[in-house]
């Protein structure tokens, strides 16, 4: 069962695929429970993501439902045999919220990432020193500890991008680099880091300027995650007050993916973002030389 006997994002992407499989193959749920010589309650628990499957049945269930395609197979016995896995951000699991343990479990399966940031510099683009101004200038108090361990978190959360292991693109409103909100040395730093890891062959950051109108304050942070080759976004994440949602229903995936090239045909092309970038730091160089 899944830590706490909470659907694990692992475990539910999975239980999502493996009832799609079904329905597409018209069998019901107890006819799926006899091909693993189980229960009706096995096979909802499995879909729903509380249980995961074992790969034997994984295997199975694929054989009844016809589902040759090789990849698909091998994605979803991957995602059986590591579902229950403990991910490195799970030693800072005491200063997580379970919401937030979902969307960098799905950054760290992800192939293509993107994001879209109105307000605040991403995540996974934050200096530390950016990290713990947001975090700890929050609306809602934070204990020194915690704010530490939040920060090790985004940090960590970076080595996917600094390694190579997806390709990221993140759109930023103009309003994000242009105006400080944090110290003014520290969003200096921030935007060097920004433009440092926008020359790395897997990262674009591209900035929406003001002169798009009313583009940049029409949708609020979100990001988008893939799990394959194909960049077909398979769950969205929204940040609001209560936390993190997931998004994985087909409407809301299609509605994010097309609001995402909507906002990044609108956008200023990479290098002209750089250029922006690099003025706006050489403007608060000179304000406080």
């Amino acid at each position: 069962m899944p830590a706490g006997g909470r659907p694990t994002v692992r475990s539910r992407r999975l239980g999502t695929a493996l009832r799609q499989y079904r329905q597409a193959a018209k069998l019901d749920q107890p006819q799926a429970a006899e091909v693993i010589a189980s229960s009706q309650a096995r096979i909802s628990r499995l879909e729903s993501g509380h249980v995961t499957a074992r790969v034997i049945e994984v295997r199975l269930l694929l054989d009844a439902y016809g589902v040759e395609d090789q990849e698909v197979r091998t994605k979803l016995e991957e995602l059986a045999k590591h579902s229950k896995n403990r991910g490195w951000w799970l030693e800072h699991a005491a200063h997580l919220r379970p919401d937030y343990v979902d969307h960098i479990a799905l950054e760290d399966d992800a192939t293509y990432i993107r994001e879209w940031q109105p307000a605040i510099v991403p995540g996974l683009l934050q200096t530390p020193a950016y990290a713990e101004a947001v975090v700890a200038g929050g609306p809602h108090p934070i204990d020194p500890e915690r704010v530490a361990e939040l920060v090790k978190v985004r940090v960590g959360r970076q080595a996917k991008i600094e390694e190579g292991g997806a390709s990221y693109t993140a759109i930023l409103w103009e309003a994000v680099v242009a105006h400080p909100l944090v110290p003014v040395e520290v969003h200096r730093g921030q935007l060097s880091a920004i433009l440092e890891a926008g020359e790395r062959k897997n990262v674009t950051v591209q900035v929406l300027p003001f002169t798009a109108g009313a583009l940049g304050g029409s949708a609020s942070a979100f990001s988008s995650f893939s799990f394959d080759e194909d960049p077909t976004v398979e769950a969205v994440t929204l940040d609001n007050l209560r936390g993190t949602s997931v998004l994985e229903g087909s409407e809301d995936l299609t509605a994010y993916a097309n609001m995402f090239d909507l906002l990044r045909s609108s956008a200023l092309a990479p290098d002209a973002s750089a250029e922006l970038i690099r003025g706006i730091l050489r403007n608060l160089k000179e304000e406080t030389s």
